[in-house]
């Protein structure tokens, strides 16, 4: 039989050799996650796209005439669905190709989510010249979504095979960066638009387009650093562990049969659970912290609705920090709840996440009523880091239940989970809002019984924790499978399966963490100089 060179995107072509330095891996993980984590910055585009041509739609205009309107403004609550089509489109693409990319590999994934994410903003900025929604809404809303998908699931598989003594805390690297995209890209967008606009317009076009080039140079070199243990590897001297936490393999369960056990639906309720109460809460942060708060956030006592104008923008830009704040404990809380899982377990995390999550959500209401401040935004602060800790853990949980063979496509199934909490927290949370409203209850008190609905849904969310067991072997795969999965991961015989990293790959360890960690660091230190004057 004629041999076949395996081709430069070939999953065969990124088995690392022995000495490969692994923590070279999470580097390349974060530069794409830190690129389409700028997903969750999007809104600082609607204010400017809804003003490029001066003149608002009527309220008569249909939705489908808004599509294709060249002579007025885009509305708001239009642009929005941007925002909505990502995730939908995450969670679908996730879940349709998660398989394919135990087959293809890492690189060929991530080539494919490079160039759905930058062409669907090269699409935006065609779409903001050329003043059409519906091509802004397939280019960066559906193709842009299905690279957020394909991006977000295509590191992880591969972090948890390098790192079996730690799979939280490699799992919370890369998924670190998801967070930690829009605290980047969102104030370094407002600066690209400064700069562009003062040609004149909005710079909004050109913003995409610059974005776009540099998010490709970023994702490009992230997909080609990417590299795949071969089956079997361990880290120098580690030996498997059965306290809590510790990544085994006792069984590798196929995507196909993982998506029918009892735990799989029972993770698939947790994590939608846990983001519902979360994303709803982070969607609405700002407004309900100006609308508690109203006056004392400016020392004094007056009510929302009697604060004039300019009393409004002051609280606007205190709440613009708080968010931003918000975003900082939502990475850190990412990587910080995902490692801690290495000593507690993903379980006992998980309870952790859902009983003190409902415990704060009831305290809010003692806040805002208290008119606490400091409690309010240390309550805050905690709920979302575990929030962000959901999303980092979730994949260990599944890699120690159904083994890491397949994780990365049974992680994809379980996003759906995301795509469902990010209609049903914001619809929950927006229509309660709206309901209160109607009711004429004051401001200040409009979410209380939104929080109590939230708490229940936490609630919930700990009874399906606590319902998850250890999946049965009877669920493992058969040898023809597992030989089939891991064909390609198979080494040379006379190669080691244990390494120490060579000494000369730590430079270039550093200077990958350099890269990806110098603007994180920038992202951190724009953030903290914005929440500082919530608390000044």
């Amino acid at each position: 039989m004629q041999h076949v060179h395996p081709g430069f995107f070939d999953k065969k072509r990124i088995i690392a050799r022995p000495g490969f330095n692994r923590w070279l891996v999470p580097p390349a993980a974060l530069a794409i996650h830190l690129c389409i984590g700028m997903a969750y910055g999007f809104s600082v585009f609607w204010l400017p796209m809804s003003q490029l041509i001066g003149r608002p739609c009527t309220i008569e205009s249909s939705v489908w005439h808004q599509l294709t309107a060249t002579n007025c403004d885009w509305r708001i609550s239009l642009l929005g669905w941007t925002y909505t089509l990502f995730f939908i489109f995450l969670g679908c693409s996730a879940a349709l190709w998660g398989q394919w990319l135990e087959k293809a590999g890492p690189r060929k994934v991530g080539m494919v989510a490079t160039a759905c994410w930058c062409g669907g903003l090269l699409l935006a900025a065609l779409a903001v010249y050329q003043h059409q929604l519906w091509l802004l809404w397939l280019g960066a809303g559906m193709i842009g979504g299905i690279g957020l998908g394909l991006g977000y699931i295509s590191p992880v598989s591969t972090l948890l095979r390098w790192f079996p003594d730690k799979r939280g805390m490699a799992a919370g690297m890369a998924i670190m960066g998801f967070g930690g995209g829009a605290m980047i890209g969102a104030p370094f967008a407002n600066k690209l638009m400064t700069f562009w606009a003062a040609d004149g317009g909005q710079g909004v076009w050109q913003t995409f387009l610059t974005l776009a080039i540099i998010y490709f140079v970023f994702m490009l070199g992230g997909t080609l650093s990417y590299r795949i243990p071969p089956i079997g590897w361990r880290p120098l001297g580690w030996q498997p562990s059965q306290k809590a936490g510790a990544g085994t393999e006792r069984l590798a369960v196929h995507v196909s049969v993982a998506c029918k056990t009892r735990q799989f639906w029972l993770l698939w309720l947790v994590l939608c659970l846990n983001v519902s109460a979360g994303i709803g809460i982070l969607g609405m942060a700002s407004p309900m912290l100006q609308e508690i708060f109203a006056g004392k956030l400016l020392g004094n006592t007056l009510s929302w609705h009697q604060l004039n104008a300019a009393q409004l923008t002051q609280i606007a830009a205190i709440a613009a920090g708080f968010t931003g704040l918000l975003s900082l404990f939502n990475i850190g809380g990412r990587f910080f709840w995902a490692s801690l899982s290495d000593f507690l377990g993903r379980k006992l995390t998980f309870a952790v996440f859902f009983t003190l999550g409902a415990a704060l959500y009831l305290a809010t209401t003692f806040a805002s009523s208290e008119s606490s401040l400091f409690l309010f935004v240390l309550i805050f602060c905690v709920i979302i880091s575990m929030y962000g800790g959901g999303f980092a853990t979730i994949p260990a949980y599944l890699a120690d239940l159904f083994g890491t063979q397949m994780v990365g496509a049974i992680h994809g199934r379980l996003l759906t989970a995301w795509s469902a909490a990010g209609i049903l927290g914001p619809v929950l949370v927006n229509y309660l809002r709206e309901y209160q409203l109607a009711l004429g209850i004051a401001p200040a008190r409009i979410y209380d019984t939104t929080l109590y609905v939230l708490a229940i849904l936490l609630c919930t969310g700990f009874i399906c924790n606590l319902l998850v067991r250890p999946v049965p072997a009877k669920y493992a795969m058969t040898e023809a499978q597992l030989q089939e999965a891991t064909s390609v991961y198979t080494p040379d015989p006379s190669l080691p399966l244990e390494w120490q990293a060579n000494r000369s790959s730590y430079p270039w360890a550093v200077i990958a963490w350099l890269i990806v960690g110098l603007p994180l660091l920038w992202g951190i230190t724009v953030t903290l100089r914005q929440s500082a004057r919530f608390f000044l």
